[in-house]
């Protein structure tokens, strides 16, 4: 895994802890469901979640650069 991917895939991680952290302790009365913490929680997921893809795609798209021989296009 490369060092761009790996950077990406991690913070997509953090995010979307962050993302179903924020709900849950709205959840349970820890922290007070206001309209900023909503919108925090639904951007951080849906950053995460596109961080994440675009990840593992850069990882995927770096792995058969490498292995070009092992990839058959029929």
């Amino acid at each position: 895994m490369n060092r761009q991917s790996y950077r990406l895939f991690i913070i997509a991680v953090i995010l979307l802890v962050i993302g179903a952290a924020l709900p849950f302790l709205m959840a349970i009365r820890v922290l007070e469901s206001t309209f900023f913490l909503n919108f925090l929680s639904y951007v951080a997921s849906v950053t995460g979640l596109f961080l994440g893809i675009i990840g593992i795609a850069m990882y995927v798209g770096d792995a058969r650069r490498k292995n070009k021989d092992d990839w058959h296009d029929y």
